[in-house]
């Protein structure tokens, strides 16, 4: 566990602030800072805990695309009505024509109740709702909630410091772990998760809004912990000015559709300007990289950045935003006729966001994918040790450590031995052992320089699924002599 350990001094600030660092419920918090956070965010940063076991993941990791087959969806029921509203629209479409789940976050059983009700008169398919029970602080759910990636095919989410002083958003990782059984490692970065895109094939893209954010840690330094922690290669690009966007994220600019195919803002309206500049270059390299570059419009008016990348996919479904405003209206048909040019096969709704593009953010903002398990209905598992070569005795103690996922619940697992490299594996050293991560087996008296272990992980319906160590190990002695 990490971090929210908040110092007395922020207490006092927070206490002082009427309405203002409660985040009561109904009030729509921005996607950026308010002037209050920002006032605050030194004292909060002194008062955080940082990680210190946060050692990277082992093995083979591969990062979750948005493109790929998602188990559903995480949203957090915060904000304004009108904000509310586009949640309970989202919803239905993904729970009937994305046909994936909605985790939806309430703070309260009074508040499920009542979202219940919401959900269910809008025609949402509440078969594929679960609620997550935790105090949270916005809607924004994108920049503090759980990203995932896949170990040795199993899920596990990768979690930062939230680069607002919003304590209960930044703690809903640690809950979702727990909620899900995915195993979770901090990387030591302050970020938000709306400033990533990336594909499902190790390339990733952020504005250097990031190197802002930790000042004392270098762009190589940067890249390397996403290198280490994510398996991913990033490219940097400048953030827009606060004054055309106030979250300086990629995602108000940048979409990536496919493994080379990405969706990129053009500014009709500003030709020239830095912040079209800053598109153009991200267009002009990722097309002398192979990738397919589609350009779509986007305008500011009125201090509002209307963008039409900051769209939520999900399965077979795309939503892309639309606007009550004059001047992005006109827009509306273009984008739409770029999706469909971009992605056929799927389908695409449009959503009025007129009451989160306000507060800095649309539906990308709102939601955090959780993709499918990697084995459909049945279980996987992945070796965590044992997978340099060692000499083991007989009657040793080993500790064998794995993790495991299934669509529903791993329900058990079984530790199995090979006398033979892998060809059978016909003695059980553990049978239906909880699935904790860890077991400590004994190792029999037999003789053998094959040796392999074997974690398989079932469910409640019988599924199985294994892993084997890399591995031969040795046995240096049999039981009753050399």
């Amino acid at each position: 566990m990490r971090r929210c350990v908040v110092g007395l001094g922020w207490i006092a600030l927070a206490s002082g602030a009427i309405g203002q660092g409660l985040y009561p419920d109904g009030v729509d918090i921005p996607r950026n800072m308010t002037p209050w956070e920002q006032r605050i965010w030194p004292y909060y940063l002194d008062s955080l805990q940082f990680p210190t076991a946060n050692e990277p993941p082992t093995g083979p990791v591969r990062c979750a695309s948005e493109y790929e087959p998602m188990d559903g969806v995480l949203m957090a029921w915060e904000g304004s009505t009108g904000q509310n509203n586009i949640l309970t629209q989202m919803a239905k479409e993904i729970t009937t024509v994305g046909n994936a789940k909605v985790y939806m976050v309430v703070d309260s059983s009074s508040e499920r109740t009542s979202v219940n009700s919401t959900l269910s008169s809008a025609g949402v398919n509440m078969a594929k709702v679960e609620y997550c029970t935790v105090t949270t602080d916005t809607i924004w759910i994108r920049d503090y909630g759980p990203r995932y990636m896949f170990q040795g095919g199993c899920r596990a989410i990768v979690d930062h410091i939230y680069n607002r002083p919003r304590p209960n958003d930044d703690a809903f990782p640690s809950f979702f772990r727990t909620y899900k059984t995915h195993p979770k490692y901090d990387i030591p970065l302050i970020h938000g998760g709306g400033n990533m895109h990336l594909n499902g094939i190790g390339e990733s893209f952020v504005t250097r809004l990031i190197n802002n954010e930790n000042p004392g840690k270098s762009e190589q330094v940067i890249h390397d912990l996403w290198r280490d922690f994510q398996n991913i290669d990033t490219t940097f690009f400048n953030p827009f000015s606060t004054n055309i966007d106030l979250t300086q994220h990629i995602d108000m600019w940048m979409q990536v559709i496919a493994d080379r195919k990405v969706i990129i803002s053009d500014w009709p309206l500003a030709s020239g300007s830095t912040h079209d500049q800053i598109c153009d270059g991200a267009a002009n390299l990722l097309a002398s990289r192979g990738w397919t570059v589609y350009r779509i419009p986007a305008v500011t008016n009125g201090g509002v950045h209307y963008t039409f990348t900051n769209v939520t996919i999900c399965n077979n479904l795309v939503l892309i935003p639309v606007y009550s405003n004059s001047v992005a209206d006109q827009y509306e048909t273009q984008a739409l006729q770029v999706y469909q040019t971009a992605m056929p096969g799927y389908t695409i709704k449009q959503i009025n966001c007129q009451s989160l593009v306000t507060s800095a953010g649309v539906m990308h903002c709102v939601m955090m994918h959780v993709p499918a398990n990697a084995g459909g209905s049945n279980p996987v598992a992945y070796v965590l040790n044992l997978n340099e070569r060692q000499n083991l005795q007989a009657g040793q103690q080993l500790e064998v450590k794995w993790i495991a996922d299934d669509d529903v619940k791993v329900t058990g697992v079984d530790i199995r031995l090979s006398p033979n490299g892998g060809e059978t594996f016909p003695i059980i050293l553990a049978g239906n052992t909880a699935h904790d991560g860890s077991q400590i087996v004994t190792i029999p008296g037999i003789a053998g320089k094959r040796l392999r272990i074997q974690v398989v992980a079932r469910d409640a319906e019988g599924n199985t699924g294994s892993d084997v160590n890399d591995v031969d190990l040795t046995m240096l002695h049999k039981l009753g002599g050399r």
